[in-house]
């Protein structure tokens, strides 16, 4: 809000007859930090019981007079401990309240800050574990009035059924209708209505397939099958999905409603690479791609259903090298992600209820809980990663979906030259070969297969498939030489030079262990050596800290 809007805002909260629940005032800055929290959570509870989108806590006005007084509170300066002020309370108000945080000059004398706190929504706000109320200037703990617990729970308002009084039919287009109509009729193909659902004209449809309510149209209907140009019918939320490209290129596109017809638009931008190969001993080609298309629609049509509109933002697509990252605003409405993996969880509520059952409709969704469970049987099938929801925090939910890249070249060898490979275990030999992770469960089934060797996660291409691929070498360099070799290279270094200091020791056998283990891996490798040949051939006549590696003498 700009400053001007601010000062019309605080005129329009001075003229109400007297401070009420849910419109704080305070001439000063003495107030604790937890008290602070117990306002948040009183007002945004009140303002839900007396239907207020909003309530305000306002310093630097007399709570008596109304007068502008102005104040020395600056919640930017204000800590909890080493903590952020604002990210203390933020931390313990459950479910997380957004509220805004304001400053306004109201004059050249005067300034204030201001706290705009959304109302509860189906559930009290707490502070601590504690939901508060306010009775006139009073505060005190919600739970020692039932009823109002009780007109909290029932107040939750979903937004994507609300009707926008202006729009007609006109504002929705005409292509993307007829192709939701061809999946309302896919989706109930064997149902009595489906015979019938040719002859409906375009409001019949959209009331029966619960987009609009008896021809009005809905904040779904603009979202799924809106015009471009009727965005502002739900302005300031906003229904948008951006993509963009993080990789060596830069690039971005925002896409607009539909989204019912945009997510298609969004998945031929997606660099969804095929890779095809045409092996010297098979008649047909064998292709396969980076990413799952049902996975990525999957991924995108979840945004779409529980986006939290009210955070006024965009869905984001991000594409980098190995992986797609969906984000969208509002987190987990029930449970986490993990809850849904089995497929067992079925939701009993929504953030967007009518969106959501518009979607079903429409083929888009299911409600029953099963959008991740497929997502993540499709990636295992594949021995992909499995789906990440590991960034998602309470407000956000960030979910990361792997693709991979494979060697053309390598691949096609292997088809070539090993009939029994199937095209998944070229993938996977594709990603060892490459060091890339790959699952217990596709190390399992390249191990008994004979296929890897080594241990978790260090495993590299058997000799088999190395001696196929014309990588004997780079075999030998994986798995490492005998441990006598390299016992013998010091033995030889101490013989030629009198002695072995551990650096040297380092410098000598570095470049030839295994090419998988990291340097503390070398490090702690070397190490072992040392002490076994410490029992038998070799010994320190120099410090711990500054070693000097002798031959033993013989007695």
């Amino acid at each position: 809000m700009t400053n001007t809007e601010l000062i019309e805002l605080i005129d329009e909260l001075r003229a109400l007859p007297k401070e009420n629940e849910w419109v704080e005032f305070k001439s000063g800055n003495a107030t604790t930090n937890d008290k602070i929290g117990h306002y948040i959570s009183a007002i945004s509870n009140a303002a839900c019981i007396n239907n207020q989108a909003f309530g305000y806590f306002v310093f630097g006005i007399d709570d008596a007079t109304h007068n502008v007084v102005g104040t020395n509170f600056k919640l930017k300066n204000k800590k909890e401990g080493t903590q952020e002020l604002e990210l203390f309370l933020r931390q313990y108000l459950h479910p997380s309240v957004r509220f805004n945080h304001f400053v306004c000059q109201y004059d050249a004398k005067h300034y204030l800050e201001i706290f705009r706190i959304p109302a509860a929504k189906a559930e009290p706000t707490h502070f601590k574990k504690i939901p508060y109320i306010r009775f006139d200037s009073s505060l005190t703990d919600l739970r020692n009035y039932p009823e109002h617990v009780k007109a909290i729970y029932n107040s939750e308002e979903d937004w994507s059924a609300n009707c926008i009084e202006n729009a007609t039919i006109d504002d929705l287009d005409p292509d993307a209708i007829s192709k939701a109509k061809d999946k309302f009729k896919e989706k109930n193909a064997g149902t009595p209505i489906y015979d019938k659902i040719d002859d409906w004209d375009a409001k019949t449809f959209l009331d029966k397939a619960k987009i609009t309510i008896g021809g009005k149209i809905t904040n779904t209907a603009i979202i799924l099958l809106g015009k471009p140009e009727a965005s502002h019918y739900i302005s300031p939320s906003v229904a948008q999905i951006t993509w963009k490209l993080d990789t060596e290129e830069k690039a971005y596109e925002h896409f607009d409603i539909p989204l019912f017809v945009s997510i298609n638009d969004i998945l031929k931008r997606i660099r969804n690479v095929k890779y095809k190969f045409f092996p010297d001993n098979q008649l047909l080609s064998t292709e396969v791609n980076k990413y799952d298309t049902k996975v990525i629609l999957e991924a995108l049509n979840n945004c779409i259903a529980h986006q939290d509109y009210s955070h006024n933002s965009r869905i984001v697509l991000t594409e980098q090298v190995n992986k797609l990252i969906f984000s969208n605003q509002g987190g987990f409405f029930e449970g986490t992600a993990e809850d849904y993996t089995t497929g067992e969880k079925t939701p009993k509520k929504y953030r967007n209820r009518w969106l959501v059952n518009a979607m079903v409709n429409l083929n888009m969704i299911d409600t029953m809980g099963y959008g991740i469970y497929r997502m993540y049987v499709e990636q295992r099938k594949r021995f992909f990663p499995l789906p990440d929801y590991t960034k998602s925090t309470r407000d956000n939910v960030v979910l990361e979906i792997y693709g991979h890249t494979i060697d053309e070249n390598y691949s096609k060898l292997l088809i070539e030259k090993k009939d029994d490979l199937s095209l998944t275990e070229v993938i996977l030999l594709d990603k060892v070969q490459k060091h890339l992770p790959i699952n217990d469960e596709a190390a399992k089934l390249l191990k008994k297969k004979e296929l890897i060797e080594g241990r978790k996660p260090d495993y590299y291409i058997s000799a088999t498939i190395a001696e196929l691929t014309g990588q004997k070498a780079n075999y030998t360099k994986n798995k490492g030489l005998d441990k006598d070799v390299y016992k013998g290279f010091i033995i030889q270094h101490i013989k030629n030079h009198g002695f072995a200091t551990r650096e040297e020791i380092n410098t000598l056998l570095f470049a030839n262990l295994p090419d998988y283990k990291n340097e503390k891996q070398r490090k702690i490798y070397i190490n072992n050596i040392i002490q076994e040949m410490a029992a038998t051939t070799i010994e320190n006549t120099g410090s711990r800290i500054k070693s000097k590696w002798v031959l033993k003498k013989i007695k």
